[in-house]
Parts: C-alpha cells; structure tokens; sequence
C-alpha cells in the first residue's frame, strides 16, 4: 500500500458496508506532506439514525444478547487474529492519519489494538453470576447485563487503540453498538469495518459510521435510541456530551483532557529519567492525554537535568512519519500545529524560558505539520502553558524543593490523568504516589498500560474507566434476583400479611 493509491472507506452497518445516502465523502489528509490519500464515506443526519436504529433492531431483536459471553469472545477473538494478519495495512493507515511514526504505529498501535481484543475475548471464563446469600429461605444472587445499545465516540490520537479499549468490553457484555471515530483521523477505522464485516457478526451489532459535521456526534448522543455514551476526548467537549446525555438520563464514561506532572528526584537514574520524559511528552508528538506535560524537577538537579534533557532533543530525528528512521513526525495537521504555536508564543509573552524548539523546521515538505519538539524552563505553575493542555510536544519545566512542593504542584490542577515520579527510593515513591490526585501513577516508567489494569481521570479528566474488570463492567448494569425457595413461596417475608 502507498499513499499514491487513493482509497474509499465505507460505513459498516447492519453487517455489510455501504456508502453515505448523500454519496458524499470527505477526504483523508496525510500531515507529513498534506497530500489526500483517503475518500471517507460522509455521514448525514439520516445515516446517523440509520446506524443507531440498526443498533437498536439488533438488541431488541437479534441473537447478541442472549449468546453467551464465550460464544461473543470468540468473535472477538477472531477480530484480533484479523488485526494482526492486517497489520502493515493498518499501520500504513494510523501513520498516514495521525502522523504517528511508523515505528510507533508498526509496536504499539497495532500489537495494542489486537492483544486488547484478545484479552477480552478470553476472560469470560472469569465472569460468572456472583451469588450474594441466603436470607431465611431466600436465595439473593445478581448478574450483569449489558446496557444495550451503546455509542462510542473516539478521538483522532490514537484511534485503533482507543477502539479497542471500548469495542471489545462493550461487545463482550453483550451490547450493540455505534463506533464513531474522529474524522480529522479515521482512516485506519474504516478499514476495520471492513475486517469486521468478514466476522459475520449478527445484523446491528456493530455499527461504523464516520462524519465531517460537528454535529453527528450530538445526533448520537442525543438520539433517545441510545442507552449508554462512552466518549474519550477534550474536557470542553466532554462537559457538551454529558449535557447532552442528560436527556433522557443516559449511561456516560468520559475520558478527557490531562497535564500530567512528570516529578523527578535528586536522587533518580539520571539516564532511564531522562529517557521516560523524553517517552512522556514527544511521543506521539505529544498528543496524548497523559503526556507528561509538567516537568518537575528537584532543585538540586534542575539545571542539570535540563541540559541533558535538551540535548538529547537536539538528536531526535524529525521527519516524515512513514520513514521507518524518523523518531519524531508530524503534528495531526496543519491546524493543529498552528494552535499549539499559539500556546508557545503565550508561554514566552508570560515569562517563561524557551530553552529549545518551538519553531516550523526547516527543510522538510513545507505542506507537513511539522513542529520541533518544545522546552520551556523556568515555568510557574500559575501560567496558561502550565495549566491548559496544550496537546502538543510542549514541555513546561518547573522547580521544586520538597516533596510536600512537588505534591502541592503536581495536584495544583483542574486534570487529574496521570503522574510520574522518577527516584530510586520506592517507599519515598510510593508514599507520594498515594498522596496524588489521579487515575494512575508510573513509578520509574511511563506510559505502562495493561488490559487487566483500570484506566481513567480524577476531576476534570472525566470519570468510568477503561480496561480490565472495571472496564468491562461499565457497559453492563446489575440486576439482583431474589428467589423464595420454600414450596409455594411461603418463607418468612411472603408470610406477613
């Protein structure tokens, strides 16, 4: 596959694929050199309730519901050998869409998207009724039971990943279900709508629709066919879903915005350190909700460190990110880039250092969304840099003296993601680690994600989790049963009256 094949992506619905009512596509852009490598089916109005109305007929009357977990899990099972078996062609896709290079996209996107299916597709085994107690002659016991039909809405950083962490345990417990990717990059999506449609999934069950109007997300989480939202994305959007789903009192899990503080002791591995902020904030070029956005270094090593921290930035490779030697690609697009260019020139007008990047590079295809990498020195915590996510390779450096000042930093935010602490007294790090006010806590590592292991926000980084049990029990609600075993249900509280 090369980005001179310009292809066309359809919806998946009602277990074919098929193209917008309108016969509208929108186009795909690649960031590295803006060129159109992609036709995606346009949704309307009329194809947005198409797909929840076929979501709807499909739990209220297809086989979903009522086949057990394993029989689901192995259709899971079988999405992930396809995955794997598709990888280069969904690698090519996430690379082109996001920007994401292609080493990135090649060991961890792909890997990712289809280990998460498997997994899930494999734990019904551990998920049986769960038998409460007697009570007199009553046996009181509750299952779980699937929401029904679900609207999913990711975002465009990680789009096979993000799929995966909400299709599998959504499907697995039993819903049917409406995937809408984010249409600055959905690519790689649709192509697997079309590995879904060789599943033979029953009608309705899974749904893949894609749209260039803001409002198709509104008409998905609006429509009174719908039961639960999970939506991962910006606070600003999430807190727009949640007064959406008010209406009609819907289900929601939001995964939202972050600034993460990335806390490093005097007394860390200066090298494994400074490779794990490097990891946390230029990765992906820093759209992530958990980039390690918020450098906080101890005093005694500040200067140090940031020298070391920056020129180990000066030898990144940045270049297109379909070349397998290319460390650092470019920016979603060109709008994007511009935004987060904005943030750098309010970080110099409010004091801070520019101690690196911050420019367009030159000398790569001028069409690219290219950004150098980015570190400001000499941050306070107080400043729009500091404080807003910038969703972008922006590093915010700021010093510290104690532990209670790092705490008092690190928690001093609306978010609420994630953290890193870099030291090599684990009962200093785990202390701290309790005393911070987010989802999750890498100790001397960043960015370790298991699918056994819950993931959310604190505050303003939403709430619900991904992944693992609690993941998997989102998309289900509890019924209790409480059956009188005595002949004729004559036990203690039917004899009453």
């Amino acid at each position: 596959m090369t980005t001179t094949t310009v292809q066309q992506f359809d919806f998946l619905m009602e277990g074919k694929l098929k193209g917008a009512l309108s016969g509208k596509y929108f186009d795909a852009i690649n960031p590295s050199n803006g060129d159109v490598f992609a036709h995606i089916a346009d949704a309307d109005a009329i194809d947005v309730e198409m797909a929840v109305s076929a979501a709807r007929l499909g739990f209220d009357h297809g086989r979903w519901p009522q086949m057990s977990k394993s029989e689901r899990g192995e259709f899971l099972i079988k999405f992930a050998d396809l995955i794997r078996e598709n990888a280069k062609e969904l690698a090519d896709l996430e690379c082109w869409s996001v920007g994401k290079t292609t080493k990135h996209a090649t060991f961890i996107d792909v890997p990712t998207c289809a280990d998460t299916f498997e997994y899930f597709g494999k734990l019904p085994s551990s998920l049986t009724h769960e038998s409460l107690r007697q009570w007199h002659q009553v046996n009181s016991m509750f299952e779980r039971e699937p929401m029904g039909v679900v609207v999913l809405i990711i975002p465009w950083n990680y789009p096979l990943i993000m799929s995966a962490w909400k299709l599998a345990p959504a499907l697995l417990a039993g819903n049917c279900v409406v995937l809408k990717p984010s249409p600055t990059a959905c690519a790689s999506i649709m192509y697997l709508a079309r590995l879904a449609a060789q599943l033979g999934l029953p009608k309705g069950v899974l749904n893949i629709i894609a749209s260039s109007r803001p409002q198709a997300g509104d008409e998905l989480v609006g429509s009174p066919e719908v039961d639960m939202v999970s939506f991962s994305g910006s606070t600003k959007t999430g807190e727009a879903v949640m007064a959406k789903a008010a209406k009609g009192v819907k289900k929601l899990t939001l995964e939202l915005g972050g600034k993460s503080p990335n806390i490093v002791f005097a007394d860390c591995d200066m090298d494994a350190a400074i490779g794990g902020v490097l990891s946390a904030i230029f990765m992906n070029q820093g759209q992530m909700c958990t980039a390690g956005s918020r450098l906080l270094v101890e005093d005694k090593i500040y200067k140090e460190f940031v020298d070391q921290l920056v020129e180990r930035t000066r030898k990144l490779s940045i270049g297109p990110a379909d070349h397998f030697e290319t460390e650092f690609g470019p920016l979603v697009s060109v709008s994007h880039r511009d935004s987060v260019l904005k943030y750098i020139e309010k970080g110099k007008q409010e004091g801070a250092t520019l101690a690196y990047g911050g420019k367009v590079p030159e000398g790569l295809n001028p069409k690219g969304a290219y950004l150098e990498p980015t570190i400001f020195m000499n941050v306070r915590n107080s400043m729009s840099i500091a404080q807003e996510e910038i969703f972008g390779p922006v590093l915010c450096v700021i010093p510290f003296t104690s532990v209670e000042e790092a705490i008092h930093i690190a928690n001093d935010s609306k978010y609420g993601l994630a953290a890193m602490i870099w030291t090599k007294d684990l009962e200093k790090a785990n202390k701290l680690a309790k005393k911070l006010r987010c989802g999750t806590v890498w100790i001397n590592t960043y960015g370790v994600f298991l699918n056994e292991a819950p993931f959310g926000g604190y505050k303003q980084s939403g709430f619900g989790r991904e992944l693992g049990l609690a993941g998997y029990w989102e998309y289900t609600q509890i019924k209790h049963i409480a059956t009188d075993q005595t002949p004729g249900g004559r036990s203690l509280v039917t004899s009453w009256f």
